[in-house]
């Protein structure tokens, strides 16, 4: 059975860092686009960054761009995401989610397959 599992979230004030890990297990990544979702309270989920595995090209959208980096290492089955310069709009549940193409597209209905979600909340 397919299955992804995230790591790493937790309560960091304005200004941290935290770094998230995806590991994939029953599969291997080599296949699939890999991406980070958010779902802020009362919100809908949105994709903040995503990796291409046809170019490994990663991609994000504006409001993350400069402090999130998005990286896989397809060898250990694993996706990271590295947030820096945290600000209280990045608190929500983050899920990663892979989808069976090759090119990065945020349509949370194109992913077959989503972790569990990690927590993070950006607080003083």
């Amino acid at each position: 059975q397919l299955h992804l599992a995230e790591s790493g979230g937790g309560l960091v004030q304005p200004g941290g860092s935290l770094r998230l890990s995806c590991v994939g297990e029953g599969f291997s990544l080599d296949y699939y686009v890999m991406t980070w979702f958010r779902q802020a309270p009362g919100k809908e989920r949105e994709g903040v960054a995503c990796s291409s595995n046809m170019d490994y090209s990663s991609h994000y959208v504006e409001s993350v761009k400069g402090r999130f980096t998005i990286s896989r290492d397809d060898s250990r089955r694993t996706v990271f995401r590295q947030m820096n310069d945290l600000e209280t709009e990045d608190t929500g549940v983050y899920y990663c989610a892979g989808a069976a193409m090759s090119v990065c597209d945020y349509r949370p209905r194109l992913y077959d397959h989503w972790g569990q979600g990690t927590q993070v909340t950006v607080s003083p």
